[in-house]
């Protein structure tokens, strides 16, 4: 007989579920190129605790997965929420690093099948900027990410890119070496902070409309290079791509570069600095100041604020009471602060929408969740981040609004993270600053995607689920990451119990097995369609 296997990775034989207990893999290297092993190479293996189907003379034979969701009616949330959950899986940020060769493609394939076997609906792909576009402007190399939307579209997988308008640190890749060339004369298309450094991972929102890219502004570079993906990946749109985000900035995430390295669970950042020293940014400040009659209050940043990994008690201006941040100066600043990001958020949502719009995807943009000292009066992180939100004031609102005039979906990152596993000290409340936008958005009408910040973050898996669940709606969630950890036996296996606990109950007593067997079978990377269950 021939029994289909579900995305619930599971097959349903004689009223007994009989599912993948554990996935077990991990990443190794071979001549550079990263595999997943098993007791054979490049294949996923699978533990099972099946001993009806040893008794009963059955044996898998596994070639490849091609498979729709199915759900079980007896699970209590599944009318109420799982009809409208998406979940996606990063693949690694250097998936193509050259713009010709995937990476570890084998691993990569296995990946896909095993994912797919599990139920997930795709995959989400970065597309960097410094990979696509290095040479020389307008030159662009697609075949590496080409190859890579065949392999997801072959798995029968969905796939959503993230076109990435920054730079890695880690994997290493910069942005394009004709841009950097720039730089090295003409350092204020970067973000400076007040000791005069230069951010180099991304340009400054200052120069958006300036032609300081060999006569062309940022904005006309960015449109040129979106309207080559669009007719490159035309067999993909609408079919095997789904959804498109569009990088806003550092990380790709809407907000100045203010901090060194974003807080996540049980970490504690300084309240970061405000990046509005370069000379674009001064000459905007500037000419803010002089049309609102304070000439004097254009000439730099806050004086009294505290450097990036400080408390905001260190100086006056974030103090809870008293600070500088409430007089009239604080609130001139920090709303021409904030506006200046929010417009540059509309420039670019609004260019994506204007080229994507026609085509069936829905595109996106990513917020940060800046979580440290949330439960101070002043949120001192959000506003050095460019985000004028207080114990008084919403600087969502804005932002939230400025999405829904693009009609984008709004991504949010941190749903791994929980109030109990941060540091008192911090005062940091990642699921109250997680409310807050979500009420915003949804008062708006702005859907909301979820990412998580690290596959290792305390009780992750249970908080994300918990936010999936939760009152407050999600668009889909996007797992990060592919890699050597997320296939670990550390942690594969609690990543599959996650899968199949959003999409089934518990097992009842009478459907248990009665002793405890196990069996070993192995996915190959086979394109054959078909999964047989044969007799023995």
């Amino acid at each position: 007989m021939e029994v289909s296997l579900m995305s619930s990775s599971q097959a349903k034989i004689c009223k007994t579920e009989l599912g993948c207990r554990d996935l077990r893999s991990c990443f190794g290297k071979t001549n550079d190129q990263n595999i997943i092993f098993s007791r054979k190479p490049n294949s996923v293996s699978f533990y099972s605790q099946i001993s009806r189907l040893r008794k009963s003379g059955l044996r898998f034979s596994v070639k490849a997965v091609d498979s729709e969701p199915i759900l079980d009616a007896r699970s209590p949330t599944s009318s109420k929420s799982l009809d409208r959950l998406r979940l996606f899986v990063g693949l690694p940020l250097d998936t193509v690093s050259n713009g010709s060769t995937i990476n570890h493609a084998r691993a990569i394939a296995a990946g896909l099948k095993a994912l797919k076997l599990l139920g997930v609906e795709g995959v989400e792909l970065p597309v960097w900027w410094g990979v696509v576009e290095n040479e020389e402007m307008g030159k662009y190399q697609w075949s590496g990410y080409l190859a890579v939307a065949e392999m997801v579209q072959k798995a029968g997988l969905k796939l959503h890119v993230s076109l990435c308008f920054h730079a890695s640190s880690g994997p290493k890749i910069p942005l394009p070496k004709w841009v950097m060339k720039i730089g090295e004369s003409r350092s204020s298309i970067f973000f400076t902070d007040r000791s005069g450094q230069h951010y180099r991972e991304c340009l400054s929102l200052a120069v958006d409309d300036l032609p300081v890219l060999d006569g062309k502004t940022p904005i006309q570079v960015y449109q040129d290079f979106c309207k080559s993906f669009k007719s490159a990946f035309s067999p993909f749109i609408g079919s095997t791509i789904t959804g498109i985000s569009m990088g806003l900035g550092p990380d790709g995430e809407l907000r100045y570069p203010s901090h060194h390295k974003l807080a996540q669970s049980g970490t504690v950042t300084g309240v970061g600095e405000f990046q509005c020293y370069g000379t674009n940014m001064l000459n905007l400040l500037k000419q803010h100041a002089e049309a609102n009659g304070n000439p004097l209050w254009g000439l730099g940043g806050p004086h009294d604020a505290p450097s990036y990994d400080q408390p905001p008690n260190s100086n006056n201006f974030f103090n809870d009471h008293g600070g500088s941040w409430e007089s009239p100066y604080g609130d001139f600043f920090l709303s021409w602060y904030s506006n200046e990001l929010v417009s540059h958020g509309n420039r670019l949502l609004s260019l994506a929408s204007s080229i994507f719009g026609d085509s069936e995807v829905d595109v996106y943009g990513k917020l940060p969740l800046m979580h440290s000292w949330y439960k101070t009066r002043a949120h001192p992180s959000e506003l050095t981040a460019g985000f004028y939100n207080t114990a008084s004031k919403d600087g969502y609102e804005a932002v939230a609004e400025m999405f829904a005039r693009n009609s984008c979906k709004l991504i949010l990152p941190g749903m791994d993270l929980s109030d109990e596993h941060q540091p008192h000290y911090s005062l940091s409340s990642p699921e109250s600053l997680l409310s807050q936008i979500q009420t915003t958005c949804s008062k708006l009408g702005v859907e909301v995607a979820g990412q998580n910040l690290a596959s290792g973050s305390p009780g992750g898996l249970e908080q994300i689920k918990k936010n999936m669940l939760g009152d407050n709606p999600i668009d889909l969630f996007t797992y990060q990451r592919m890699g050597a950890h997320f296939f670990s036996p550390e942690h594969f296996p609690l990543f599959t119990e996650f899968i199949r606990s959003l999409n089934q109950p518990e097992l009842h007593p009478d459907d248990m097995p009665s002793e405890e067997v196990e069996a070993t079978e192995s996915i190959q990377t086979s394109s054959d369609p078909n999964i047989h269950v044969q007799t023995a």
